[in-house]
């Protein structure tokens, strides 16, 4: 591992070296002199004083350098049977114009612009057009509800939204501008005006603040690129939190767009003119990195996919989409495949394509079960990378550098700490442990560039949230422990938020949800392991005294509020009356133990929850107890 621990020590020694060479491999209008820096709360930022826009470098740049032929995106959507594929002069151009159409309204340099869009070029152009400007884009994932929705607009306040008609799913159209006029009608602050992309399937009617995303581009003036600071913010991307106010992480220019830039050779191992392709959504902060800007920092090819795995036709759309787009690198979260080893265990459907192409996986979002790895092992003749990273981080802190020097596998582990990111495991004393300890995972500062900056509006919450618990290291808010080999084993939150297929929800969001409900008294809500989703949430629920209605009519409204509320993306099915929860003396949920009792750690629960049929076992065993008299008599 010489070459890892040559790099990694570089970078962990001479931080402002390392990082410079990086700077230098991207085009800024202004190269930075000040590569590090720190702010008033003892915070690192990076090349401060120099000037880029990320627009510029992942587009315009390579128009000059003579890529305006060479394809910049793939969009492949099954479920409207369509295909496109778009240059980078063509993506340029039709970027620009849509810059200029926000200009018009408006929109200049340091606004905010929400965008709520499915799976769509034009969602990359929405981004993309914002950067152009200088304006601070935040995208929004479409599966979210009115609510969530209007939370979001009333934090970033933007002069403009930008959205969809409607999104498109398998055995569904979901209509966005309904959704979208309820949560500005739920929302204190009004945008200026909204753009609406019409889709075919259902197109919208439009109100008065609304404009036709067609008309509109087409009668816009092309925009220049804006010159921006490297510290200035290009995004805000809001993640759940341990509160019911989501958390905006604030991601900056020039940090991002060196990190995103060297995370593409030393982790993925694309060059520019191969083709990357990342299975998520824009409205995630994987679909922000991995599927709009890093591929085009690095002048390869991003594939954009409009679909499921399973269902959008089959079990094989994976192995499609690499063998027709030759796809080098394919990343996705460990869901999408347990699907697929649901409905094709033998991997028949592997057998009709030529994925040859195919260098590598990579998986990450989530926990990557061992029986998962083994699988993928197994079938392909390629390397299966877990690695793992956050919201906050923007890129990965651990992982096997494929690009660097490739290493051996462990099955449940991330492998090593990526340069620039210090891991370290810390005991509750804030002692550094032992190989084989676990702790805290904590990143002692400086956190590298790519890293969260702040929280939207709130520069007191992204200390307590991060910086806090211990002073000089980023709080993680994950466990786990270092092996003797030096590789990483994430364990799991150490909060309250849970990992539903990849995305991170709030069981503190949910219980307000729950909690609001004329007939709950108390409740809580869990995460509880689940083989295909890796987690999904749980309510426990205590009625108020004289409550005299149908248990199971209050479940189902229960989960009927938390869908309208929050979204079918938080795949709560389950709630449960019980009788009484457990307390400690002060009167706190034991919510630790509760999570025990579900994953089969107490009281003899089965541990392992194969689908959601079988956790009625969960619901039986926990209906059979008072779940607060059976933990009282335990301590007693």
């Amino acid at each position: 591992m010489t070459t890892y621990k040559t790099e990694f020590q570089h970078s962990i020694e001479r931080p402002e070296s390392f990082w410079a060479e990086q700077a230098r491999r991207i085009p800024w209008f202004t190269p930075p002199s000040t590569i590090l820096q720190y702010d008033e709360q003892q915070h690192a930022r990076w090349f401060v004083d120099g000037e880029l826009n990320i627009c510029h470098a992942a587009l315009d740049h390579h128009v000059e350098e003579g890529r305006g032929e060479q394809p910049a995106v793939f969009w492949d959507s099954p479920v409207t049977d369509s295909k496109r594929t778009l240059t980078y002069r063509e993506m340029r151009d039709e970027v620009a114009r849509v810059a200029g159409a926000l200009r018009r309204l408006g929109v200049e340099k340091g606004d905010r612009v929400v965008i709520y869009m499915p799976m769509v070029p034009e969602a990359l152009m929405a981004m993309y057009a914002c950067a152009r400007l200088g304006a601070v884009h935040s995208v929004v994932f479409g599966g979210f509800a009115p609510h969530e929705l209007a939370v979001r607009i009333d934090d970033a306040k933007p002069k403009v939204v930008v959205a969809a008609s409607c999104g498109i799913e398998v055995e569904r159209v979901i209509p966005y501008k309904p959704i979208l006029d309820d949560a500005i009608a739920q929302s204190e602050h009004q945008p200026d005006a909204c753009v609406i992309l019409q889709r075919e399937r259902q197109p919208a009617t439009l109100g008065p603040r609304d404009h036709d995303w067609a008309a509109l581009v087409a009668e816009a003036e092309p925009a220049d690129c804006v010159p921006v600071k490297g510290s200035d913010p290009l995004y805000v991307l809001y993640t759940s939190g341990t509160t019911g106010k989501p958390k905006g992480v604030v991601r900056d220019t020039g940090g991002y767009a060196v990190a995103l830039h060297y995370s593409m050779e030393a982790i993925y191992d694309v060059a520019p003119g191969e083709v990357f392709f990342s299975a998520s959504d824009v409205g995630w902060v994987v679909g922000h990195s991995y599927i709009v800007y890093a591929p085009l920092l690095r002048g390869c090819t991003t594939v954009v996919y409009e679909g499921k795995p399973v269902k959008t036709p089959d079990a094989g759309a994976f192995w499609r989409l690499i063998s027709e787009y030759r796809v080098k690198s394919f990343f996705t979260a460990p869901t999408a495949f347990r699907a697929i080893k649901k409905e094709d265990p033998d991997a028949k459907l592997l057998e009709q394509y030529d994925i040859s192409c195919l260098k590598a996986l990579f998986l990450a979002g989530e926990r990557l079960d061992p029986p998962t790895f083994h699988w993928l092992d197994d079938l392909l003749d390629v390397p299966v990378i877990d690695h793992w990273w956050q919201t906050e981080t923007g890129w990965p802190i651990a992982a096997n550098l494929h690009g660097l020097e490739p290493m051996p596998t462990k099955a449940g582990s991330a492998t090593v700490p990526v340069p620039g990111f210090d891991v370290q495991i810390l005991d509750r004393e804030g002692e550094r442990a032992h190989a084989m300890e676990q702790g805290s995972v904590v990143i002692k500062q400086p956190l590298p560039p790519g890293c969260l900056t702040g929280i939207w509006g709130d520069p007191q919450r992204f200390h307590s949230a991060y910086m806090a618990a211990f002073p000089g290291y980023y709080l993680t808010g994950d466990g786990g422990y270092f092996d003797e080999d030096g590789y990483l084993f994430i364990m799991g939150r150490t909060d309250d938020v849970i990992n539903v297929a990849g995305h991170r929800l709030s069981t503190g969001e949910m219980e307000e949800v729950v909690g609001a409900h004329p007939a709950v008294a108390e409740c809580a809500v869990i995460g509880i392991h689940d083989a295909l989703k890796g987690q999904v949430p749980v309510g426990l629920v205590i009625p108020k005294d004289g409550f005299e209605g149908d248990e199971v009519a209050l479940e189902q409204e229960l989960i009927d509020k938390v869908r309208q509320q929050i979204g079918p993306v938080a795949c709560f099915k389950q709630v449960l009356v019980v009788n009484r929860l457990p307390k400690t003396r002060s009167g706190k949920i034991l919510r630790k133990l509760l999570r025990n009792i579900a994953d089969g750690k107490e009281y003899g629960v089965p541990s392992t929850i194969d689908d959601p049929a079988s956790l009625e076992d969960v619901h039986e065993a926990m209906k059979e107890r008072d779940v607060g008299a059976a933990h009282e008599a335990r301590q007693v």
